[in-house]
C-alpha cells in the first residue's frame, strides 16, 4: 500500500516514501514532507554533484554542502547544478 505526502518541493500531494531514507530527526523530515518523485530526482542530482565536483563524502564539510544543496532542492530555491551539464531534453536536436 502506498502513502501519500504534500511533497515540499511539488507542493501537492504525491506517492511518499517507503521509509525515512537515513535515520534521525532529518530522515524523519523528508519521510514526512518529501515525495518519492522528488526524493528519486535528488538523489540523481546528489550523484552529479559528487562527481562532477570531486566530492569526499569523508569530508563533513563536503557533507554539510551536500545537505545545504537537498535544502535548497526542496525548498524551491536555486541550488547548484554540475558545471557544462546539459540536461537530455535539451540536448536534443543541438548538433548539426
Amino acid at each position: 500500500m502506498t502513502r501519500n505526502v504534500f511533497c515540499r518541493k511539488y507542493q501537492q500531494e504525491l506517492e511518499g516514501l517507503a521509509r525515512p531514507p537515513y535515520p534521525g530527526p532529518m530522515g524523519q523530515k523528508i519521510f514526512d514532507s518529501i515525495s518519492k518523485k522528488a526524493w528519486e530526482e535528488w538523489t540523481a542530482h546528489q550523484t552529479m554533484l559528487i562527481n562532477e565536483k570531486h566530492l569526499n563524502m569523508m569530508d563533513a564539510e563536503n557533507r554539510r554542502y551536500l545537505q545545504q544543496e537537498m535544502e535548497k532542492f526542496f525548498a524551491g530555491e536555486e541550488y547548484d547544478k554540475a558545471e557544462g551539464y546539459v540536461p537530455p531534453s535539451a540536448a536534443v536536436g543541438t548538433s548539426d
